[in-house]
């Protein structure tokens, strides 16, 4: 007994024995070990991991010119070009905050975040000036600093004031300065993530999270260091599953990407050899409807992340024939993106498509670094037994969970109520301890990678003077995976159509959470007036199968 005190109580940390993690580590070493090798690539521009390291440490100088430091919050509404990829390492240099605001948001969603983040900095793409410019006017507080991010392959471009980021970073001095957070604990991100209320929740991440899952991914995907890996993914969705400090970690290239489009994409592919990339179902979808339609095969194998609502299997089968290997992976924001992967085991390539289809798309088993998922019971937060039947949540535990909700306590309380991470989806586990989903505990609808809350579009619907009741279900579609439909019990007299309904809708909130069906009729609600859902599902079903 005596040695153990003896062995935890007189050896303790200190500069040579322990470094706080955090993926800044990543990007100072690529640009040692890999100074040529190509970092970045966009249209006509390559930037070796020695510039893109050095551009970085010019943003972190700029930031401090404009006075920010540690803990303040720079925001930036950006597509996956470089500066979105500098922003994930130049901002946190400066012990500051990134928070990538999702650029398919309307001016209230976008001022709403500004404000609740008070962010001091803005860094912006002329393609979103007019969304930003309505946000900045309908801000509560103090607006940030806008910085224009401008971007010649778009020619003609408009700028909110005259500030503009290629000219700012090339004035700067390339100082190699900055310091590892003196907390691996201190945040690094923030993103935003809808609420039941409507208004989103700002999800804090911290150094030693976003490093651990950056790692993760290269041990979840056995990812080499020749990765050539293509931005299909939105960065703002979850700083792209970590993927920008993954790719730093092994020295990988990025081929940038500013829009979804999948005769580019192909053209990428081959053009750059991509190797990997990720994407909701939709994407991958899109991808292989191209690439059916070019009857031109890609003659190097690529690899493919899928995660969003459970995959469609016509999905899985579609990119299996074109030679396109997926993996299924599941998280949420609160957990850096992906959590779980569904780990192919030896053998299931043999197995008849159909089975294989079945077995690649459960949301699977722990990644690689989060200490544990599990499907526990609600209540009694007991394990489920692994029977296939058994319904509970899904809950995470370990150092890839978000450290809470920004300037919200009661929602991080009941988020981490029993010292696990509450998803509220609602999940099996089978016999061979897999996850699989079921539901979701609070309607969250998952349409083309992006979370929309139920109960933030019927608030809009029931905005409409003619509307009386209003439930919103999820909708299976084969291009976005899931959509918003609305059920709705007018007012006497109404003779409000479909379209005026939905027209209504785009109007007042982001026109992607606009329901895509309308259904008039009386709403079936419980004696103490809750509207019963399942039943709409279930006339919902009955009415698409019909």
């Amino acid at each position: 007994m005596s040695d153990i005190c003896h062995f935890n109580d007189t050896l303790e940390k200190n500069a040579a024995n322990h470094v706080p993690l955090s993926p800044l580590s990543f990007i100072k070493r690529a640009a040692a070990v890999y100074p040529e090798r190509t970092a970045l690539i966009y249209n006509e521009t390559r930037y070796s991991w020695q510039q893109t390291y050095s551009r970085c440490c010019r943003l972190a100088s700029l930031l401090k010119r404009f006075g920010i430091s540690r803990g303040d919050t720079v925001a930036v509404m950006l597509p996956n070009v470089p500066a979105m990829y500098e922003a994930h390492f130049g901002i946190p240099m400066r012990g500051a905050v990134l928070n990538a605001i999702n650029i398919r948001l309307n001016p209230d969603a976008v001022a709403f975040i500004l404000d609740h983040s008070r962010s001091r900095l803005l860094l912006v793409d002329p393609e979103y000036a007019d969304v930003v410019e309505k946000a900045l006017a309908r801000m509560e507080g103090p607006a940030p600093t806008v910085i224009n991010v401008s971007d010649p392959s778009q020619g003609e471009e408009r700028f909110i004031g005259d500030l503009e980021y290629e000219a700012l970073l090339a004035e700067q001095p390339e100082q190699d300065d900055w310091q590892l957070p003196a907390d691996e604990w201190d945040a690094i991100a923030l993103g935003y993530t809808s609420g039941t209320t409507g208004n989103p929740k700002g999800v804090v991440s911290h150094h030693r999270g976003a490093y651990l899952n950056a790692v993760s991914n290269v041990l979840s995907w056995t990812l080499p260091r020749e990765v050539v890996y293509l931005w299909t993914l939105p960065m703002f969705h979850c700083n792209g599953w970590c993927f920008p400090w993954t790719l730093a970690a092994i020295g990988g290239t990025s081929v940038c990407l500013r829009r979804v489009d999948p005769e580019v994409i192909l053209g990428l592919i081959r053009k750059h050899r991509v190797s990997h990339y990720c994407g909701a179902p939709v994407v991958h979808a899109m991808i292989a409807d191209a690439a059916v339609a070019a009857s031109e095969p890609i003659e190097h194998k690529v690899s493919g992340l899928i995660a969003g609502a459970a995959p469609p299997a016509s999905v899985l089968e579609r990119m299996e024939r074109i030679g396109f290997e997926l993996t299924h992976v599941y998280g949420l924001t609160e957990t850096y993106g992906p959590a779980s992967v569904c780990a192919k085991q030896d053998g299931w390539d043999q197995r008849p498509l159909e089975e294989r289809v079945r077995l690649n798309g459960r949301q699977g088993v722990t990644y690689p670094l989060q200490e544990s998922v599990a499907v526990l019971d609600p209540v009694t937060q007991e394990p489920v037994p692994a029977d296939g039947e058994t319904v509970g949540e899904i809950m995470f535990r370990g150092n890839i969970v978000m450290k809470g909700y920004l300037r919200n306590e009661a929602a991080t309380r009941e988020a981490f109520s029993g010292g696990w991470f509450h998803s509220g989806d609602l999940a099996v586990v089978e016999a061979d301890g897999y996850i699989k989903i079921r539901d979701r505990l609070k309607d969250v609808i998952i349409s083309g990678g992006e979370n929309i809350t139920s109960l933030e579009v019927e608030d809009v619907i029931q905005r409409h003077d003619d509307v009386e009741l209003a439930a919103v279900v999820a909708m299976a579609d084969a291009k976005w995976g899931e959509v918003p439909a609305a059920f709705v019990q007018l007012r006497p007299g109404s003779e409000l159509s479909e379209e005026a309904l939905i027209a209504f809708c785009q109007e007042n909130i982001s026109r992607f959470k606009a329901p895509k069906k309308v259904i008039f009729g009386a709403l079936p609600t419980t004696s103490t007036g809750k509207i019963q859902k399942f039943l709409l599902r279930q006339q919902l079903e009955s009415r698409l199968s019909a």
